[in-house]
């Protein structure tokens, strides 16, 4: 688990390093698996993330089912996906 922290607090690096590769979607994607990562609070009201808001609850709600270490490797492998399609 520590080798995959150590990857995951890489990932939150390069995601910062993204160009246009990732759209709405992959970043509402990466977002939520973050927070699960991470241990954050999913829960969000729609009306509280103004235009888009619905749509980013929803991929809240589907990260919330991950275990944590899932979350981790998912929010890894969805960053390698979007760096190989710059």
């Amino acid at each position: 688990m520590a080798d995959l922290k150590a990857q995951f607090e890489q990932a939150q690096a390069d995601v910062k390093t993204l160009t246009n590769a990732a759209g709405n979607e992959d970043m509402l994607t990466l977002y939520a698996l973050f927070k699960q990562g991470s241990r954050r609070r999913l829960r969000l009201a729609a009306g509280m993330l103004g235009h888009g808001g619905a749509r980013q609850v929803r991929r809240l709600d589907q990260a919330q089912g991950h275990r944590q270490g899932c979350a981790l490797q998912k929010y890894i492998d969805k960053l390698l996906l979007l760096k190989t399609h710059k």
